[in-house]
């Protein structure tokens, strides 16, 4: 039997109950997008960048250059068959609707409700479908295996690929485009932290290598 690694989408927000949505998470693929913007002007006698010779040079050469935040593309399956065949009351008459209805509730603006909890500006906080002043999106944790990021969900594509006799979606695929949320957050602060220390690592042993292929 394959162990599947579990992950979650969890709304950081004040709310009761938090939405979370928990799912199988051993995709085949991770697309990691972390694009740069390189504005050169006029720098004379370069096409990329400005003129340099030597690393001290390296903050001039780089004048003009800004680092877009990371982005994420997953898909992830949603699937309630298991469940289905031990008779689950909830997925019986709902299959994976209450699943679904958690991943559209992630996208929707939200305002500021009674005791500060947040709630659906649909609801009859403001219904406009753009982010008015009072509203805001929500900050969703990725947790992906020792990953936990805070993330935007940028776009929510969901396919339904089975659906019960009454038309009641049981099985579909979720495409997920995340753009991580980087700054003075405990949850960035401690991704760069072991960024850092994986580089490190990977520097050891490649230096490790290189002086034993010496020896």
């Amino acid at each position: 039997m394959v162990n599947v690694m579990r992950g979650a989408l969890v709304e950081y927000a004040l709310a009761l109950p938090p939405l979370v949505l928990v799912f199988d998470f051993n995709p085949q693929t991770i697309s990691r997008t972390r694009e740069i913007t390189i504005q050169t002007g006029n720098a004379p006698g370069t096409r990329g960048g400005y003129d340099f010779t030597l690393p001290t040079e390296t903050p001039r050469v780089a004048q003009g250059v800004t680092v877009q935040p990371e982005s994420f593309s997953i898909q992830i399956l949603i699937d309630a068959t298991d469940r289905l065949d031990e008779g689950d009351p909830i997925a019986t008459v709902f299959g994976i609707e209450p699943e679904l209805d958690t991943l559209r509730s992630m996208v929707e603006p939200k305002s500021q409700g009674p005791g500060g909890l947040q709630m659906l500006s649909s609801l009859g906080l403001g219904g406009e479908r753009a982010f008015a002043r009072h509203e805001s999106p929500s900050v969703i944790l990725f947790v992906w295996g020792t990953h936990i990021l805070p993330v935007f969900l940028k776009q929510v594509k969901v396919d339904e690929k089975a659906h019960t006799p009454l038309l009641v979606p049981y099985r579909a695929t979720a495409t997920l485009a995340m753009q991580v949320i980087e700054g003075n957050n405990p949850f960035y602060q401690v991704e760069k932290v072991r960024q850092v220390i994986g580089a490190a690592m990977n520097t050891t042993r490649t230096v490790a290598m290189a002086l034993g292929g010496l020896f």
